[in-house]
């Protein structure tokens, strides 16, 4: 089965981006464009890796991973941090509240599309 992504990203444009840089990778892709959206869609749907960016509307990225972390149901999701910044003290709280994995907009493709499949592995088993 195809590994499933969720993009929770307000920005139309990140999205579709993100978009053309995991489909050809054979992965399922899902979006939301909103906080609370996206905690309800992971929580749901146990996507192999969830995209979030920071700035949300309705809940931001930092309330959607910490309520992650705190629900057994989101606690193990693998989830990558995307931002627009790079500070040193942003990244450690990306680290302290459970990221996975860190990026920064702007972003090269080819590192979205690395490391994403780094997260869901070649050899995991989809989640649905």
């Amino acid at each position: 089965m195809q590994k499933r992504v969720l993009v929770v990203e307000d920005s139309q444009v990140i999205q579709r981006l993100i978009e053309v840089c995991l489909r050809p990778a054979g992965l399922d892709v899902e979006m939301r464009a909103d906080g609370p959206s996206g905690l309800e869609a992971a929580l749901d749907l146990q996507p192999d890796l969830v995209i979030l960016d920071v700035g949300l509307p309705g809940m931001d990225g930092w309330e959607v991973l910490a309520a992650l972390r705190s629900d057994p149901r989101g606690a193990d999701l693998k989830v990558m941090v995307l931002t627009a910044h790079a500070q040193e003290e942003i990244r450690r709280r990306a680290d302290s509240i459970g990221a996975d994995a860190f990026l920064t907009k702007p972003f090269r493709p080819n590192d979205l599309r690395e490391m994403a499949m780094s997260l869901v592995g070649p050899n995991v088993m989809s989640r649905n």
